[in-house]
């Protein structure tokens, strides 16, 4: 394995990290929701009384940090090293992985895990499996 030093970032690494606990204790502290972006996505499809304003908010934040940053400094270069349909399928996957696992890596891997959830335990564990083995099977058995 070899490290990328130049790219090595550990500093705003922790910094990112560290916003991202914060908002998330602050999210369950303040609504006592977990802030996990499967759910608040699938809750605009059926929505409860009262329940569209701040999911509408939260999304449109994810959404909008991004372009506020763009304002502030230049965004990275992001490359993409596959084709439409391989991020179709990928998405596609992704998406159903969330629905059988109840919650995606926002609200088991980073809200969960940090409530000690046994559930959240298990479903991360599964999910990050499944990457590694995706990713190695798609580098090292299918080129």
């Amino acid at each position: 394995m070899n490290i990328d030093w130049v790219h090595f970032t550990p500093g705003s690494a922790l910094a990112g990290g560290l916003i991202i606990g914060a908002a998330a204790a602050a999210f369950i502290l303040l609504n006592g929701r977990v802030a996990g972006i499967s759910g608040i996505l699938g809750g605009l499809l059926r929505p409860a009384s009262g329940d569209i304003g701040w999911r509408l908010a939260f999304l449109l934040g994810l959404a909008g940090a991004p372009l506020a940053y763009a304002l502030v400094a230049t965004p990275p270069a992001v490359t993409v090293a596959a084709d439409e349909l391989t991020l179709a399928a990928a998405g596609l996957l992704v998406g159903l992985g969330t629905r059988y696992g109840a919650g995606c890596t926002s609200g088991h891997g980073v809200c969960g895990l940090s409530r000690r959830s046994p559930r959240s335990l298990a479903a991360t564990a599964a999910f990050m499996l499944a990457g590694f083995a995706t990713v190695f099977a798609v580098r090292h058995l299918l080129t």
